[in-house]
């Protein structure tokens, strides 16, 4: 999936949004409570429930510009990649993508045809997402 969109708040904004459910996440998975300097290349695992977890690694953190992600699973790996390019002091448009990479032929075709169902709604709710961190600027 890949999505562009202009918000109309400040680049600042948006990435501290973003770093504060970051930290929350690595603090509820981990119990560490770490700064935003730790991130770059922090590796922690995350709990879904009994039988499911995955390896989330911080790939990169540039400042009020870019985060990106992967998540490992034994079934497939995703990665998710936030660039933010501020436009003037109060906008700022953000460039998301998420790629995925199946594990195995089976895998592959079933996260083919899901993915090809869900992607309208994945990214109608993250468009509501982007609109909702807008709205409490």
């Amino acid at each position: 999936m890949e999505l562009t969109k202009k918000l109309n708040i400040p680049a600042s904004f948006f990435y501290d949004k973003v770093m504060d459910s970051v930290l929350f996440d690595v603090r509820k998975a981990t119990g560490k409570s770490i700064t935003r300097k730790q991130l770059n290349n922090f590796e922690y695992v995350k709990v879904f429930s009994k039988s499911s977890r995955a390896r989330i690694k911080i790939e990169e953190v540039i400042e009020n510009q870019s985060y990106k992600f992967r998540t490992s699973t034994t079934k497939n790996d995703f990665v998710v990649h936030y660039q933010i390019k501020p436009i003037d002091d109060s906008s700022c448009e953000i460039h998301y993508t998420e790629q995925m990479t199946s594990h195995g032929l089976l895998q592959k075709l079933n996260d083919m045809v899901l993915g090809t169902i869900l992607m309208y709604f994945k990214r109608r709710q993250f468009k509501k997402m982007l609109t909702m961190i807008e709205e409490t600027y």
